[in-house]
């Protein structure tokens, strides 16, 4: 399995509409991604224009084809106004 932890800052003001647009593209995943296992928005407690993104896949097959569905591309566009920085994005695999 292959985690992804995806940390989002985004523009004060702007946190509602960001997460409608997750939680739109979230549905999306579950829906249609079998080799998706976890796909999480949370928020920070402590700054709240911080995001992270939980992701768990079953395998790299599952975790390339995430990002390449039209669902996906269209949320980053819908997104890309409400960002305050680039995403960091961090890979994980998974032990045990």
């Amino acid at each position: 399995m292959i985690g992804v932890v995806a940390t989002l800052k985004v523009q004060d003001g702007k946190g509602s509409e960001f997460e409608a647009v997750f939680t739109e593209l979230s549905k999306q995943v579950r829906a249609n991604e079998p080799g998706n296992i976890v796909y999480q928005l949370t928020k920070s407690r402590t700054d709240p224009t911080v995001y992270k993104v939980l992701e768990l896949y079953k395998d790299e097959d599952a975790l390339k084809a995430h990002g390449q569905t039209d669902y996906f591309k269209a949320a980053g566009a819908k997104m890309a106004p409400c960002m305050g920085g680039r995403p960091e994005i961090e890979y994980l695999d998974a032990v045990g």
